[in-house]
């Protein structure tokens, strides 16, 4: 397979095939992909490190047009050293036109950059007509002067890959700390091999070249057919779960020195951040809200009041320009005065007017959920802050980028693991992100059914917490009209009247809907008997962990429980002929559980069923547990009252 892995070596044959014969619903498969790191050395920079990327993908069918465009993300975030560079060596797409292979290079114009923010940046590669059958190729160098981490080589992708491989060739100098990261583990092999490299040395001011010689330590990962990893319901992001590896440097040895430890802590981090004039001398400015802040705060607030007040006020003043970042970019007062700002200047706002206000706060630095996990302590993993204030004793999570957020209620995009809060004297320590209270919603229905099989009734819905986040975050600021309508296509065949809906913007309050409905869809007529479904159009009928088997977490975001009270009136000529029975289902050590009651007297039929998942992340371990549940979850909301005529 290795010696297949070459670049410019395309055949009619790999061309005219239609389907990849490993996974026939594949839209694109990776036929190779390979990457070697080296070491060049200069006088001035000391050692600096290149990789060099080989990939060959086949496109089978239209879902796999977007590998037509290549993204390679590099970082631009160094303080004291150059940044990353992306050189292009060679980029064509392949196709076969009647007999012959044609072969279109990538042209300047398809190159682009992008700055994506002020620590990353990319390049795309837009290959020329791309279609079914096409096969595309690339070749690119990625320059570092950062040798205390090497570049990602990802192995896994959405799509399967054939064959992989990533060599390091590192001098002995350097030792590195590798690290798999995801279910796939591929082949390792190590050597040791002498080398040598000439460079030119300044000797009273003319070039004197010179020849090192040294011994390097050659790593070899290989891996073949693995498959592709798809996004599923409930994951976090499926990026944190990709095969790839990665490298830390931990320790310098040069001859005739001691060792040095490289490896950095999170402490050492998070003190270097601190440090930077964008965050602790900013964090310093409150000239510029003082005027406001007097006027806020009244003298018999509590420290709850005070964190009330001025989370409302900057949350209401300021503006997010959807720019992440711990770094600030115009500086606080501007934004300030501007009433927009980043990430790190709006909440650097709300931490100076908590303090100022003599409220306990600290930054915390965090990596959103599309920016992935932190495995090792490194300042671009990092890419936004927030704030952590304490009401005495109790710890606060704010962040008033979002104007729908709430006290302890974070957007969604920060519910990510862990953050690390910095304090003035470059001390840190980790902090829990993920909420550890079920937000519940609790949905009341009172409804009769006709003779005709027509259910129609009252319902009041309420949001608390995270859910009452999320409809705010969706709906808020949407028509009525529009409201009505997205229940009525979301619960299909169901008509709503005399909508309405309560505190969308009472923040400490539950989001409330009430809403009269008729739907004909809930209630089964066959001959002399009904067939109803106690939770009308609420109940969920398939599902959603099919897997046999799951290899990462199932993310549910927050722990939530659903509450359902349902008072059915039997129509008038019919008589109860069987009711589902009562039944309590939990999960191993607790992560989740539904308790379902059902009652009935002569006319009126009322259930109460409560379903909770104790744990916004549920482990791959408990994956056939889980699926378990929530088949006897479906069977239990399927289940139908039946109803005889008299």
């Amino acid at each position: 397979m290795a010696q297949k892995a070459v670049l410019g070596k395309v055949k009619k044959e790999e061309l005219a095939e239609k389907l990849y014969d490993k996974d026939t619903a594949a839209a694109a498969v990776v036929i190779f992909k390979k990457a070697k790191t080296t070491f060049t050395y200069y006088e001035e920079n000391g050692f600096v490190s290149a990789t060099d990327f080989e990939i060959k993908i086949k496109i089978y069918k239209k879902e796999g047009f977007e590998w037509g465009n290549f993204d390679i993300p590099y970082y631009v975030g160094y303080e004291n050293l150059n940044d990353e560079f992306v050189d292009i060596l060679s980029a064509y797409t392949y196709n076969l036109e009647g007999d012959e292979i044609v072969k279109e290079k990538v042209v300047n114009q398809s190159k682009f950059k992008k700055v994506i923010n002020e620590f990353w940046a990319k390049r795309t590669i837009t290959f020329p007509n791309v279609k079914e059958g096409s096969i595309i190729e690339l070749k690119y160098r990625l320059k570092s002067e950062n040798i205390s981490v090497l570049p990602d080589f990802q192995f896994q992708y959405n799509i399967p890959v054939d064959y992989a491989e990533y060599i390091s060739e590192i001098p002995e100098f350097y030792l590195y700390k590798g690290m798999v990261r995801g279910f796939v583990k591929p082949e390792i092999t190590y050597d040791i091999e002498p080398t040598s490299q000439s460079f030119n040395s300044k000797v009273d001011k003319t070039n004197v070249g010179k020849v090192m010689r040294f011994n390097q330590i050659v790593t070899k990962y290989t891996a073949k057919d693995i498959p592709a990893l798809k996004d599923e319901e409930y994951v976090n992001s499926i990026n944190n779960y990709y095969g790839k590896i990665e490298h830390e440097l931990e320790v310098i040895r040069y001859p005739e020195q001691e060792p040095k430890q490289i490896s950095t802590t999170w402490e050492n981090v998070a003190k270097s951040i601190y440090e930077d004039e964008r965050f602790g001398k900013e964090l310093k400015e409150t000239a510029y809200f003082m005027d406001d802040l007097r006027l806020l705060i009244k003298k018999d607030f509590t420290t709850k009041d005070r964190i009330n007040a001025v989370f409302t006020f900057v949350k209401n003043k300021m503006n997010w320009d959807e720019k992440y970042g711990y770094y600030t970019k115009k500086g606080v007062a501007k934004a300030y005065q501007e009433k927009v700002g980043n990430a790190a200047e709006i909440n650097f706002i709300l931490l100076s007017m908590l303090k100022m206000a003599g409220v306990e706060a600290y930054p915390v630095l965090i990596s959103t959920r599309e920016n992935g996990l932190a495995y090792f302590p490194n300042k671009s993993i990092f890419n936004c802050v927030i704030v952590n204030a304490f009401d005495d004793q109790e710890s606060l999570l704010l962040d008033a980028t979002d104007k729908n957020s709430a006290i302890n209620i974070l957007p969604v995009r920060d519910l990510n693991w862990k953050g690390r809060v910095i304090k003035e004297d470059g001390s840190s320590s980790e902090i829990d992100l993920m909420p550890k209270l079920n937000s519940k919603e609790i949905i009341n229905i009172i409804a009769q059914i006709n003779p005709e099989g027509q259910a129609e009734g009252k319902i009041r819905h309420q949001y608390f917490d995270y859910n009452a986040y999320l409809y705010r975050d969706q709906y808020n600021g949407l028509a009525e009209e529009s409201l009505v309508d997205r229940l009525e296509k979301k619960y299909s065949e169901i008509e709503v009247a005399n909508y309405e809906v309560q505190n969308n913007f009472e923040f400490t309050k539950p989001i409330i809907e009430n809403y009269n409905f008729t739907t004909n869809n809930s209630v089964e007529v066959i001959g002399d008997k009904m067939y109803v479904s106690p939770f009308l159009f609420f109940a969920l009928t398939v599902n959603p962990f099919k897997q046999e088997v799951r290899e990462y977490p199932v993310d549910f975001v927050y722990p939530h429980q659903d509450k359902y009270n349902v008072s059915l009136t039997i129509p008038e000529g019919y008589t109860l002929e069987t009711l589902p029975k009562p039944k309590s289902v939990s999960m191993p050590d607790g992560l989740a559980n539904f308790k379902y009651n059902i009652s009935s007297n002569e006319k009126t039929i009322q259930l109460s069923y409560t379903i909770d998942i104790n744990n916004a992340v549920i482990e791959p371990e408990y994956y056939e547990a889980l699926k378990s549940f929530f088949k006897e979850l479906v069977n239990k909301q399927t289940e139908k009252i039946v109803l005889k005529k008299m």
